[in-house]
């Protein structure tokens, strides 16, 4: 079926053309009868970010070595040049990109829905990365007198790990602020790290009838009202209490009870508290959530390195936000391949192996094939001897 055709091709096969075509023809700009389509331009920027590219110039360098493939690879008739691309993504209106990157987030979220889990429910890592970006060429992102940078808020699935909302600001906007930005839906559960903690905002959370795990930031001083010491325990939860906050500003901020677990992590020797307003879940579960919030970081680690967002191809702010909107499309376009061909990897490891086979021919599934060691031939006198 996929004789011939090579695995970036077989990759974005799996993307709705038509439907990003749709969108793409909403938006009206002077580039509209360039050779480099807005679905060329989508082609070209997730080749780059498969393939690693450092730069814009070393992108369409290699769009130019292999222009005798430009067409099949979906880049256009010709090879793309670096002013064109460069152009094109201070041009083109990156608000098409972002709902676009919603639309894929939609249906990889739909495709891993029955992914199997420890716990039923929702449960969604809220953090931010930092990208630093020199204040020279990045004025428009300025944050400190001699610093640029933007910051990605991210809500993460941890269920079907995909990032389900992002919100791209200036690294100024401080983390406790983009909680106000999350659209809360009744009976999930958020996990934020103790950057997070605001008692204001997190007893919000409780009266949307959400619930939240955060880790503490620091000793509050509290009663407690339910719940003892567990000396004994496999779940290594060390606490288990329920306590209401007794200073007058936190008592304000937070004026109901709330769940606060102490747990011992073996393979970090240390102990880390939490505070929730989950009073179903076990302790043991809490725990368990809270070590899933580490997903949201492979995925900024992995989204910066291996997808090229740490080193932007562009200056203005148009071109940074495309850049960004394109890695979401690719990963989630991993995430549904690796689902929907049941390949049985984690995304990042589909993401590695497709990165270093774009222009091989072979089908994705044989790549994830493992094939059996030839019998070793022997020589005809030792096949007399045996």
């Amino acid at each position: 079926m996929n004789q011939g055709k090579y695995v970036f091709s077989q990759i974005t096969d799996f993307i709705p053309k038509r439907q990003f075509e749709r969108m793409a023809a909403e938006y009206k700009d002077r580039t509209k009868g360039w050779e480099l389509t807005p679905w060329s331009q989508l082609m070209v920027l997730m080749y780059g970010q498969l393939e690693g590219c450092r730069s814009l110039r070393e992108l369409t360098d290699l769009t130019t070595a292999h222009g005798s493939k430009s067409f099949h690879l979906g880049f256009g008739r010709l090879p793309v040049n670096k002013s064109t691309l460069s152009k094109a993504n201070q041009l083109r209106d990156y608000h098409l990109f972002e709902r676009f990157a919603y639309y894929m987030v939609n249906l990889a979220q739909d495709s891993r829905i029955d992914r199997e889990f420890a716990l039923h429910g929702k449960y969604y890592a809220f953090d931010s990365t930092t990208i630093s970006l020199c204040l020279k060429l990045f004025e428009w992102a300025k944050f400190r007198s001699t610093k640029s940078g933007i910051k990605m808020h991210t809500q993460y699935d941890i269920v079907t790990d995909i990032p389900v909302a992002f919100n791209i600001t200036n690294a100024e906007v401080h983390d406790v602020n983009a909680m106000d930005g999350i659209e809360y839906e009744p009976r999930a559960c958020y996990i934020f790290d103790k950057g997070y903690w605001d008692l204001g905002r997190l007893f919000r959370i409780n009266l949307l009838n959400s619930f939240f795990v955060i880790r503490e930031k620091f000793r509050p001083k509290y009663e407690v009202t339910a719940g003892e010491d567990i000396l004994e325990g496999d779940d290594n939860v060390l606490k288990d209490q329920t306590v209401r906050f007794t200073t007058k500003g936190n008592r304000t901020h937070y004026p109901s009870e709330i769940r606060r677990i102490v747990y011992y992590a073996p393979e970090q020797k240390r102990t880390f508290t939490y505070y929730t307003n989950n009073f179903f879940l076990g302790a043991g579960d809490i725990a368990l959530l809270y070590k899933n919030r580490w997903k949201v970081e492979t995925f900024f680690k992995w989204i910066k390195q291996h997808l090229q967002v740490k080193k932007l191809w562009g200056n203005s702010e148009n071109a940074v936000r495309i850049q960004i909107y394109t890695a979401i499309i690719t990963y989630c376009t991993v995430a549904i391949i690796e689902k929907t061909l049941n390949l049985n990897r984690s995304v990042y490891e589909v993401l590695r192996i497709l990165s270093g086979s774009l222009l091989a021919k072979d089908s994705i599934t044989e790549l994830f094939t493992p094939t059996r060691e030839p019998m070793p031939v022997m020589s005809g006198q030792l096949q007399l001897e045996l």
